[in-house]
């Protein structure tokens, strides 16, 4: 996978995916991390995800919502996590190959996209 800078991946659309193809090193996928705000590893590499404390529990499902509905427009649908009424998490990869794929990334730089009311 071509290192791609954040502004890049969110021009890109999400490609169907139906394995038959290796996920992204891990090398690759750290590369491609130190392009996107606040995102690590997960799963012994095989996964992306990102944390948030919101401001309230609507705050949390309007964010939830916006995620949502650009998930179901790229066709690539990560997991979303809400615990503590204001801790939401979301986390990436592509299920066909167990693993990381260029998808993962453009969601989640379209995802940073999205506003978010933080607390403090």
């Amino acid at each position: 996978m071509k290192l791609q800078s954040a502004d890049e991946l969110t021009l890109k659309k999400c490609l169907p995916c139906e394995g038959g193809v290796d996920p992204c090193t891990l090398g690759e996928a750290e590369a491609q991390l130190g392009e996107l705000s606040g995102w690590y590893l997960t799963h012994d590499g095989q996964r992306i995800r990102k944390d948030w404390c919101v401001k309230s529990f609507m705050a949390g499902m309007q964010f939830f919502n916006r995620c949502a509905e650009l998930a179901e427009e790229d066709g690539h649908h990560p997991d979303l996590h809400l615990e503590g009424y204001r801790n939401l998490s979301v986390e990436l990869w592509t299920h066909a190959i167990g693993g990381l794929s260029e998808n993962d990334f453009i969601l989640a730089a379209k995802i940073d996209q999205i506003p978010i009311k933080l607390d403090k």
